[in-house]
Formats: C-alpha cells, sequence, structure tokens
C-alpha cells in the first residue's frame, strides 16, 4: 500500500504529494482509496460526500471572528504571553485553544450553514468539546443528535438533509447507515484521527490486535475501534491507564484468570474476543488527545511484557508502536509544562468537562500546583473570590474553592484546550483580574 501527502490548507483545498521533511503538524499521511476509507472517497465516487468545504472561507470569517476571537489573547500574544495588573500576574502558555483541526471542523460547520441555508443541518454528535462552540451552532439552526446507549437514532434523517460528521469522526457503520440515507455528508473529522485510523487499519489487516489507549466510550475512540471491524478477525481492546495495562499484563505473563478478564473489559473489546488469541499479536495506538507520556509509557510497558513472556524475538515479530498523539496536544502539553518550569502558583485551564485533551492539561498542571479545569470563564465568581471546578483527574468530580486566589503577589498561569476559543480565554482573564478588584486595562 503507497501512501500520499493530504495536507488540508487554510482555504480547503487538498495538497497531494510525496512526505516531506519539516512539514507542519496539520500535515498527515492516509492510506490510498482502494485502502476501503470511504470518508476519503472523492466526489465522483460519492457525490453527497464533501470534506474540502465549500469555498466559502471568505464570507464566514468575519462571523468566526466575532464569536471567538479575543482581543486579551492578542495583547499577551504581542507581550510575551505575560499580563500584569496590580500585583496579579498572568501568565498564558505559549500554545493553548483551538487547533488546527478544531478551527477546521468549526468552520466548515459555518460554510455549511452559508451553503444550506434552507436545509436541515444535522450534527452526529458535538462537533467539538467545549459548550459554548455547540451551543453557537444550535442558534444557528444546527440540530446537534445525541446518542441514546451509545446509538445514534438516524430515523428523522431525510435524502435531502445535510448531516455534519464532527472532528472525532464517526464509526463505520454510522457512516455507511448515513450514507445508505444518500443525505449530504459533510466530514470535519480530524487528519489527525484519520492517522490513528490507519494505523489500527494497518494492524488488524496484519492479523494484531489493536491496543487503544483511550476512553472506550469516547467518540474518538469508538470510530477508530470500529475502523479495526472492517476486517474479518479484526480485534481491538481500549485499556484507559496504567491500572489496566497492568492487567494486560499479568495475563500475557499466565497470571491472568480469563473469566474476570473478560468481564473487566467488557464494553472495551471487540466482539468475540478471546485474550487467549487475541493477545498473541498486538499493536498498540492512541486516542489523540491522551496524556502523551503515559501514552509512551504504555507501549513500553507491553511491548517489555510480550518479550518477558516469550523473548526478544516475539517482541520483534509480535508487537508493534506508533504514536498517534496529534502534535497539537504534544505542544500543549510541552507548553505548560514550559510554563509551570518558569514558576507559577496556581493553574487554570479552561475547557469542557468532557474535554480529554483539557483534563490531560489539568491534570498535567496539577502534579506541580494547586490546579483549577474550568469549563467556562463563569466558573469564576470575583466578588467571593470562588471557583467551581472539575477535579484534575481521569474520573469526573466536581468541587468549589473559596477562597481560590491567594492575598500577596501572586502568578497565575493559564492554559486551554484544543477546543476552547480565544473569546473565552480572554474572559477568564478579566475574572481573575476582576477577584482582586482589577482589570485587564488592553
Amino acid at each position: 500500500m503507497s501512501e500520499t501527502l493530504i495536507e488540508d490548507t487554510p482555504n480547503g483545498e487538498a495538497l497531494r504529494g510525496e512526505a516531506r521533511p519539516g512539514a507542519v503538524h496539520d500535515t498527515f499521511t492516509v492510506p490510498d482509496r482502494d485502502a476501503r476509507f470511504p470518508y476519503m472517497a472523492s466526489p465522483s465516487e460519492l457525490s453527497t460526500y464533501h470534506r474540502k468545504g465549500f469555498g466559502l472561507r471568505a464570507e464566514v470569517q468575519e462571523h468566526l471572528a466575532a464569536d471567538y476571537d479575543g482581543g486579551i489573547v492578542d495583547y499577551l500574544r504581542a507581550n510575551e504571553f505575560t499580563l500584569t495588573a496590580g500585583d496579579v500576574t498572568v501568565r498564558l502558555a505559549r500554545e493553548f485553544g483551538f487547533c488546527y483541526g478544531v478551527e477546521r471542523a468549526v468552520e466548515y460547520a459555518y460554510q455549511t450553514r452559508r451553503k444550506f441555508p434552507d436545509r436541515r443541518l444535522f450534527l452526529v454528535g458535538e462537533i467539538i468539546h467545549n459548550p459554548h462552540v455547540n451551543a453557537r451552532l444550535r442558534e444557528m439552526g444546527i440540530e446537534v443528535l445525541m446518542p441514546t446507549d451509545g446509538a445514534f437514532d438516524f430515523s428523522g434523517i431525510r435524502q435531502d438533509d445535510v448531516v455534519i460528521m464532527p472532528a472525532f469522526g464517526v464509526t463505520i457503520q454510522d457512516f455507511e447507515r448515513l450514507r445508505g440515507i444518500g443525505c449530504v455528508l459533510v466530514d470535519t473529522t480530524c487528519g489527525s484521527v484519520l492517522n490513528v485510523w490507519k494505523r489500527v487499519d494497518g494492524y488488524a489487516r496484519d492479523g494484531y490486535t489493536a491496543l487503544i489507549h483511550g476512553k472506550h466510550y469516547h467518540e474518538e475512540t469508538r470510530a477508530t475501534a470500529s475502523q479495526v471491524l472492517k476486517h474479518p478477525g479484526g480485534r481491538y481492546l481500549v485499556v484507559r491507564d496504567m491500572g489496566e495495562v497492568d492487567l494486560v499484563c499479568e495475563y500475557l505473563a499466565g497470571r491472568g484468570e480469563r473469566e474476570a478478564f473478560l468481564a473487566h473489559f467488557a464494553p472495551a473489546i471487540s466482539p468475540g474476543f478471546d485474550p487467549d488469541r487475541d493477545l498473541v499479536k498486538i499493536g498498540v495506538a492512541n486516542q489523540t488527545t491522551m496524556l502523551a507520556s503515559e501514552s509512551l509509557a504504555i507501549a513500553e510497558t507491553v511491548g517489555r511484557a510480550i518479550e518477558q513472556a516469550r523473548g526478544a524475538a516475539a517482541r520483534g515479530t509480535d508487537f508493534r508502536s506508533f504514536d498517534t498523539i496529534c502534535s497539537a496536544t504534544q505542544e500543549r502539553q510541552d507548553a505548560v509544562t514550559a510554563l509551570l518550569d518558569e514558576g507559577v502558583d496556581v493553574m487554570i485551564v479552561v475547557g469542557g468537562y468532557n474535554s480529554s485533551n483539557t483534563i490531560s492539561l489539568a491534570m498535567l498542571c496539577a502534579e506541580r500546583v494547586p490546579t483549577y479545569h474550568v469549563e467556562s470563564p463563569e466558573a469564576i465568581e470575583p466578588g467571593p473570590n470562588l471557583v467551581r471546578y472539575r477535579l484534575p483527574q481521569k474520573h469526573h468530580d466536581e468541587a468549589t474553592a473559596s477562597p481560590w486566589l491567594q492575598a500577596g503577589p501572586v502568578r497565575v498561569g493559564l492554559t486551554a484546550g484544543a477546543s476552547t476559543p480565544n473569546s473565552k480565554i480572554g474572559e477568564a482573564v478579566e475574572r481573575i483580574l476582576a477577584t482582586r478588584g482589577l482589570t485587564a486595562g488592553v
């Protein structure tokens, strides 16, 4: 199977050519179309399928800027990512907020509304994990379909409707159902996600079980796992963290109990999964928004377990690994680590409570300083010096802290997940300063 370079450019065109050194992180490789990736079908192959936008970028830019840009963020960028008012210094991580894939997905949704002003528009789940953005799309008349027990109901969709697929992608099964209806499909799947699909497709084709570091219920991971099932005998296993990887390694070492293993991983394995058969050859991949250091550690741990169980030769033949953390996720994690190294007293992380990459950022920060993951700036209440936040951990629990901003000179670190618009980052800065009775003055 040969590979071509697909690079989505700002005007929605696609550039094709040989992979080159130093390509930007928004560049990704995908298999040729004969590798059963219907998402990449050309217009001649599927006339109702659109992945390149509608050439309306200029027409929607004013609306996008009004909804999501922020002057305070512009000021921070121009001033070494630092704003000082009184004895409060706010430091913004140098990589933050909307990534290219998110910008592209949101822009394509706006283009779709402009292209089809009189059609019914549907979105398969949230386009990204940010409540403000999804609320804005609803205001534009785009109906967001939400799953029930993990399944979408497409019974109300007609052939003349338009359906937008989110940045996370959709499962092969849902794609085929929508294609069968004959409606217009607008695909905003992120290129980094397509790159993961390529990897697990290759694993399944070559007889390896795809071990995916991710959340089995997450839209992206569900879509990724579905790619495996295109192949006869394709198998997957989703592991949430190192604790679950330890269970896999125990089984590889011959110390696991079959029924207990299957019961534990029941919602996270492919139909008919047999650990005695399906843990012989393993290929590791990951949900693109997981904590990078954990994904790398998981791959190394699984490879080492195979070697300890069956020897170095088995590790060479029966184990594959490829880091599929997207570079935007990695850049945001690296940037916040650099900010922590420079020294802050407290961190505010802005992003949806269901945003995996934001949760990863908050957990990374919490290892070093008190950290408050807020879903929106409104969670910071200046009057009572109070913040409502999600605890920086894997499981969802919320709490309230008051006072959260201590007296005296303070350095507040700030970052935001890849689905958080600049406007909300700026509002968070305003509320941080207002807690001390200060204004940004920009």
